[in-house]
């Protein structure tokens, strides 16, 4: 059976956790910052866990992670 190609765009916005979910990194903070409110931007620093809805295509998307 051949390898599983990982696709690198998903590789380098999701990574694993130990548990095995998978984090991401938060929007909305790449511009336009100056409206938004200090804890706001705070907050947006956290990593996240990915969505239930969308583990199923992450897991495809990087099958060696």
């Amino acid at each position: 059976m051949p390898k599983l190609k990982t696709n690198r765009g998903a590789a380098k916005r999701f990574a694993r956790t130990a548990t095995g979910e998978f984090k991401r990194i938060a929007s909305h903070r790449r511009h336009i910052l100056t409206k938004k409110s200090t804890k706001r931007k705070r907050q947006l620093r956290k990593a996240h866990l990915l969505h239930s809805a969308d583990v199923r295509a992450a897991r495809r998307m990087i099958p060696y992670c």
